[in-house]
């Protein structure tokens, strides 16, 4: 079970500051564009789809396919419905992946499982949303991380 509480920061003030405290016991402030002290509840959203697919994605490009990775990061921006619930209608996912000779047919098979089968957060959010999906690869230039990236791939020098 997934749980998470959310309490009024300052409830005698007009402010709607709220602090969040996850099953986990994780917190975080959550306000909206006026108080500007922590992410509106929707960016956590696009947030925890962008987490969500990046665990996907590196756990399969390391475990599966054994691909050197140096460096990862998605980028996800979303289109809103105009009128509420102002519901997410358009996402597009970007992600870079820095690495020593990543596959490009490894990379998009770890973002096709991801999305069709292993990332939960998308699952809901393409009840609303079409996805467009895009990647790009960045060769390593940095020789000094080679061994350790071999090592930690699991490949023996």
């Amino acid at each position: 079970m997934i749980s998470s509480k959310v309490e009024l920061t300052q409830p005698f003030r007009q402010q709607r500051q709220f602090v969040a405290q996850t099953g986990s016991g994780h917190n975080l402030l959550l306000d909206d564009a006026a108080g500007g002290t922590g992410p509106k509840p929707i960016e956590l959203v696009a947030a925890g789809l962008a987490g969500c697919t990046a665990f996907d994605v590196i756990t399969v490009l390391r475990q599966k396919y054994h691909q050197k990775v140096t460096g990862y990061e998605v980028r996800v921006e979303a289109d809103q419905a105009d009128r509420p619930p102002q519901v997410f209608t358009a996402v597009r996912i970007h992600h870079v992946v820095t690495g020593y000779g990543i596959d490009v047919s490894a990379l998009e098979e770890a973002i096709r499982l991801s999305e069709e089968k292993y990332c939960s957060v998308g699952a809901m959010v393409q009840k609303t949303a079409s996805f467009h999906t895009t990647h790009e690869i960045i060769e390593e230039k940095t020789e000094s991380l080679r061994p350790l990236v071999i090592q930690a791939a699991g490949v023996q020098s």
